[in-house]
């Protein structure tokens, strides 16, 4: 509480641990600016969902109803509250070589294509790669194990990985790169004794990426919403999986044309199993399913 009073001068009337009700205005009113500012589609049914997540906020600030908290949000003095809204209404969930098929497909497939038309002066000796909605960081660091795998040092290949989160709560935690140990079991040995660290004395129970891994990924919040990302030249591989099942139709267009736009000629999308492109582009084709290459690197091949 903050001395009795919210953020916007309003008295606090909300007893400590009570949420007021979320009257079907106030929802509508917080919905479109979520939709507005993220992309996220918030169903009537996700009202309750609203309450107990911003709830919490409500409670921390001191403020006495919904409304009240909308406009705090839309206000000047609002900038750091609503980086904390939209920490609050996103899904992280992940784990380590989530879509097994897909980092098949990267392992067997793809990047033993890569390395063979570097040797053979196809293509350059370099790997950027973009995780797009990386959570707690599981993702990347999966990537870059599998990159090391095929493109050690030694091989001369510069690789790089950026991975961006709407939330800032969920790029702190990926950027210490720390976990529990039990996160280990979704990871091979051979990659554990390669990549990762163990925990000892006050970090007992923890493992931590190790810093071959660690130095590979660079961690940036990027809302893909917005109309421009400030992210700078192509990439050889997208990953935005399991993001997009929250937009709209519009938005996930719109997301999709943007993450185009900074795919590599010969570069690869990859999206969750349940967000196929159907027929929102023309721009990409698919390889396999939920994996799509440049149009313009299939007709440079053919």
């Amino acid at each position: 509480m903050l001395d009795g009073r919210g953020a916007d001068g309003l008295t606090a009337s909300v007893a400590l641990g009570a949420v007021p009700a979320l009257s079907d205005h106030e929802f509508l009113l917080l919905r479109d600016w979520i939709h507005a500012q993220a992309g996220i589609h918030l169903a009537p049914a996700k009202k309750s969902l609203l309450v107990a997540r911003l709830g919490r906020r409500l409670r921390a600030l001191g403020l006495p109803s919904f409304d009240a908290y909308y406009r705090l949000v839309t206000s000047r003095a609002g900038s750091s509250e609503r980086v904390n809204l939209l920490d609050c209404i996103t899904t992280n969930e992940t784990h380590f070589f989530r879509g097994p098929r897909q980092f098949e497909y990267l392992d067997r497939t793809l990047f033993p294509a890569w390395r063979a038309d570097a040797r053979a002066r196809r293509a350059s000796a370099s790997v950027r790669v973009w995780s797009a909605g990386c959570s707690t960081g599981e993702e990347p660091f999966s990537l870059a194990m599998l990159l090391l795998d095929h493109f050690p040092p030694a091989s001369g290949f510069a690789l790089s990985i950026l991975a961006t989160d709407l939330s800032t709560r969920v790029l702190a935690q990926a950027g210490r790169a720390t976990w529990p140990l039990d996160r280990s079991e979704e990871i091979s040995l051979p990659h554990r004794k390669a990549y990762m660290l163990r925990g000892t004395g006050s970090q007992q129970g923890l493992m931590r990426a190790g810093p071959e891994i660690r130095s590979l990924v660079r961690f940036e919040r990027l809302n893909l919403n917005d109309p421009r990302y400030a992210v700078d030249g192509v990439f050889d591989l997208i990953l935005c999986r399991n993001v997009l099942i929250y937009f709209d139709a519009a938005s996930r267009a719109a997301v999709i044309d943007r993450l185009i736009d900074r795919l590599a000629p010969r570069g690869v999308l990859l999206l969750g199993h349940t967000e196929g492109l159907r027929d929102l582009t023309g721009r990409v084709r698919s390889l396999v399913p939920t994996i799509y290459a440049h149009v313009r690197g299939i007709e440079r091949a053919a």
